[in-house]
């Protein structure tokens, strides 16, 4: 028989950095999640990744305090800054232009966050980075 879910929670958590401290140990903690159960999983899953990149994960927790997960890919925003070599988007986006990324690297971007956008290839996830680009005031160079 499937366990029974209760719930499920979004956060957004450091690769390799997840603690029991806040604001994760709380919104853990107040649905009966195993804290530490799942900043070790979580840690021993994202080791490979760039350590400190934002990660989405789905948490799906069940009736007996039993828990899965789901991680997703990075912000977009993270990747184009990283590419960008940026602290933070534009003050004035669509007036000032923060920094420039190429078409590759929009083309790299895109094919990075694949898995989680709404495109059937990679120039339709590319049209979507653009954007998420262009909302920064990253000017993108061909």
């Amino acid at each position: 028989m499937a366990k029974k879910v209760v719930g499920q929670l979004k956060l957004q958590v450091p690769a390799g950095k997840a603690n029991p401290s806040p604001p994760i140990g709380p919104a853990l903690g107040q649905r009966g999640i195993n804290i530490m159960a799942f900043c070790k999983e979580f840690n021993a899953k994202t080791q490979e990744m760039e350590p400190g990149a934002p990660t989405p994960v789905v948490i799906t927790y069940y009736a007996d305090k039993s828990f899965t997960f789901e991680m997703r890919t990075p912000p977009a925003s993270f990747f184009i800054k990283k590419a960008a070599k940026l602290k933070s988007g534009g003050k004035t986006p669509g007036k000032a232009v923060a920094g420039s990324i190429s078409l590759k690297q929009v083309r790299e971007i895109a094919e990075a966050k694949m898995p989680d956008l709404n495109a059937t290839d990679v120039e339709a996830a590319m049209k979507i980075i653009l954007g998420s680009a262009k909302s920064m005031g990253i000017e993108v160079k061909g």
